[in-house]
């Protein structure tokens, strides 16, 4: 589904590189992926979405891989790509069913097929009650539910959150967690991208990737410690 095969990435005008990266994230599979800011997480994410291109090695994401996948195609891609950001990204004036409906109109669905999908969707992150209510009606915890309803609203491969909990307090943010477990329950893949190693106390045996100043140091499903 997606593997890295001793990718890297440099960025000379900072200094930064991401370093011989390998790994392989399989159908259903939840990962969480660790380390502190600037460790390379967000880069990773940009790697599985194409907007950024590996400097050495390959990505390979559903059949598409870095080194031959043409321009045109990479929207392709990201159909396939349900995306949750730590900041929500919610548009202000439109309601949780309307943001949730927006990813599916941009595409071309159907209008009969959103209007069972939404639903659906919004009822699988706990917020058919709030369909009708605008980002500033929600707490910081629904909006980002209200995000993550978007992101799966077009039935993905995978789920990739990039610190989906980053502006959210301890309490919230382990229920934000809950939902994304949820849906990997359901058969979805999960890459959870986190730098709050506390959210991973309550889910011991679970795979976790670790980077640290750009480097892969650690993958449990490897053996390491």
């Amino acid at each position: 589904m997606i593997l890295f095969q001793n990718v890297s990435k440099e960025y000379p005008k900072t200094g930064f590189a991401l370093r011989d990266v390998s790994f392989h994230l399989r159908r259903g599979e939840f990962v969480f992926v660790t380390g502190p800011s600037g460790a390379g997480k967000t880069t990773l994410v940009k790697l599985i979405t194409m907007e950024e291109r590996p400097s050495a090695g390959t990505v390979r994401v559903s059949g598409f891989s870095s080194d031959r996948i043409k321009r045109r195609e990479i929207p392709y891609l990201r159909r396939r790509l349900g995306v949750v950001f730590q900041d929500f990204r919610l548009l202000k004036n439109r309601t949780a069913r309307e943001n949730v409906a927006f990813s599916m109109e941009v595409i071309g669905t159907p209008r009969e097929q959103i209007g069972l999908a939404v639903p659906r969707t919004l009822a699988a992150v706990g917020l058919a009650s709030k369909a009708d209510h605008l980002p500033a009606e929600l707490s910081g915890g629904e909006q980002q539910r209200v995000a993550i309803a978007r992101a799966l609203v077009n039935e993905p491969f995978v789920l990739l959150a990039d610190e989906p909990t980053g502006n959210l307090d301890e309490r919230v943010s382990k229920d934000i967690l809950r939902v994304c477990k949820d849906i990997n329950l359901r058969g979805m893949a999960v890459l959870f991208v986190t730098h709050d190693r506390s959210l991973l106390d309550d889910h011991v045996g679970a795979r976790v990737i670790e980077l640290d100043s750009g480097a892969l140091v650690s993958d449990t499903e490897a053996g390491d410690s």
